[in-house]
């Protein structure tokens, strides 16, 4: 999923966004196009169960400008060579270990 994710990031494929994504892009005040463009150089983090949405899902670490770090909830939506921002956030030091890849327990 991750290489489809960076790919349609790469090539300006489809993104869509959820209402609850964008509100968070608000509160963390960062901008579309900076998801977007950080989503083509990201690293899959966890992969979510199938079943619990209507498309295959996962949690992606993303680099904001090469320096801050992000985490996105991406559906992929492969049939139609799109992806769906369900959310970002800028991970949290007291919840993530310092590479943001691992949470703390």
């Amino acid at each position: 999923m991750e290489a489809f994710i960076r790919s349609s990031a790469h090539r300006g494929g489809a993104v869509l966004w959820s209402r609850h994504a964008i509100g968070r892009l608000a509160l963390s005040h960062v901008s579309r196009e900076d998801v977007e463009t950080s989503l083509a150089t990201c690293t899959t983090i966890e992969m979510y169960p199938d079943g619990h949405r209507p498309l295959p899902d996962c949690l992606v670490l993303a680099w904001l400008r090469g320096r801050d770090p992000l985490h996105a909830v991406i559906a992929a939506d492969t049939p139609n060579d799109r992806v769906f921002v369900v959310t970002v956030y800028r991970p949290d030091p007291t919840r993530w270990f310092d590479d943001w890849t691992r949470r703390r327990s």
